[in-house]
């Protein structure tokens, strides 16, 4: 335990004086070449986890969770583009091209973006990982799709914004063959600074392509749910629909909510899935749900723009406190299939030192009753140190 908290020691000290300092935020990650702007953008996490009551399903474990580091390049007003990596999880991020049609066609008929980049459905999941208000994603996230190479169209005013997307590659890593049609659109009554109603739904269809190994044997497309107890470190999934065979298609569906008031805001989202399957193999559905309040303690509203959230800018010289409440849960159990049924409470706390620099600790209580019959109730105590740029 006090190895875990010595990186967050490190940094609560190095830094929490430093952030009153004039200038502090504006590290010189960027430099501008004519009207085209280049930075450098990352992100660093050291997480500690430690379960108990888990019967040694979870192991207790800390080590770095993300290094992310890429570039983006820019001509404000005209296009923006962005290449990212993960060198912890040897994953390709965002990897796109963005195009502003106004610049185009003297228009604003909003942007389009050609790449590798995420898929609409799952506000929580789409949210940027060094935003994100809990350390992990609540467990109905486990429909979100991932990132796919294609194209996709973005339109935002201010009562509406409206993303469609069209992907046809599989992911960067060589996964995942196969098409998607998604779609995103949400009403914003207000949007202003403290003051937020954001009301959404999004779906998305999936056609995984069947795919061949290098002894030219055909493997019929299959799709597996699962879940992890929101704890970051573990490759253990707790409930699991298994591996359907013979899948023609998976459908995503979200509906999302989101409201700031002041240093008050609450969110909540449901997610479902349905994966239809051929030669005559019975359908099977998987749904979840979540509901989070934040409370900003010194003060500060969870800022808003394009469609999701951002990380709290501190007013104050020691930073500012958020304090969170989430429940979420997921059902895994449909027809023959019994995956099982899992639902979270997690209790969090945020310390933004600068704009660079966040601190944040979970307390997680999971109920899971998984297929064989097992019940599982481990107490999960998560820490994290983040630098993001």
């Amino acid at each position: 335990m006090k190895r875990a908290l010595l990186p967050l020691a490190l940094i609560a000290m190095g830094f929490a004086g430093s952030a009153a300092a004039s200038g502090f935020n504006d590290w010189p990650v960027s430099a501008k070449f004519g009207d085209v702007k280049f930075s450098l953008t990352g992100q660093y996490n050291y997480d500690f986890n430690d379960p108990h009551n888990a019967q040694g399903v979870l192991d207790k474990s800390q080590t770095n969770r993300r290094k992310e580091f890429g570039f983006k390049v820019a001509d404000k007003g005209k296009w923006d583009g962005i290449v990212y990596f993960d060198f912890q999880s040897k994953k390709w991020l965002d990897v796109y091209w963005r195009v502003d049609t106004k610049w185009l066609f003297g228009h604003d008929f909003g942007k389009v973006r050609f790449g590798y980049s995420k898929t609409p459905v799952g506000f929580e999941a789409n949210t940027s990982s060094r935003t994100t208000s809990f350390m992990e994603l609540a467990l109905p996230e486990t429909v979100y799709e991932g990132r796919r190479t294609g194209v996709d169209w973005a339109l935002e005013r201010p009562q509406y914004l409206i993303n469609v997307g069209y992907y046809f590659g599989q992911d960067l890593q060589g996964d995942n063959d196969g098409t998607t049609v998604a779609a995103r659109a949400a009403w914003t009554p207000f949007k202003a600074s403290g003051e937020v109603l954001h009301l959404g739904l999004s779906g998305s269809i999936e056609h995984p392509q069947a795919t061949t190994d290098g002894r030219d044997i055909r493997h019929d497309p299959g799709k597996s749910w699962a879940s992890k107890p929101e704890m970051g470190l573990t490759t253990t999934d707790l409930i699991s629909s298994g591996s359907l065979s013979h899948v023609d298609s998976n459908r995503r569906m979200g509906f999302e909510g989101l409201w700031i008031h002041g240093p008050l805001s609450l969110q909540g989202e449901y997610l479902q899935a349905h994966t239809k399957r051929n030669d005559g193999l019975p359908s099977y559905t998987a749904d979840g749900y979540y509901a989070f309040g934040s409370y900003v303690l010194t003060g500060e509203s969870r800022p808003y723009s394009g469609g999701n959230v951002g990380n709290i800018k501190p007013t104050h010289p020691w930073g500012a406190v958020e304090l969170l409440l989430r429940y979420s849960a997921l059902d895994l159990n449909d027809g023959p299939v019994l995956g099982g049924r899992q639902h979270d409470v997690t209790l969090g706390a945020n310390w933004y030192l600068t704009q660079h620099f966040k601190l944040q600790a979970d307390y997680v209580k999971v109920h899971a009753d998984r297929k064989n019959g097992q019940h599982l109730d481990p107490n999960i105590v998560e820490l994290r140190a983040s630098v993001f740029f």
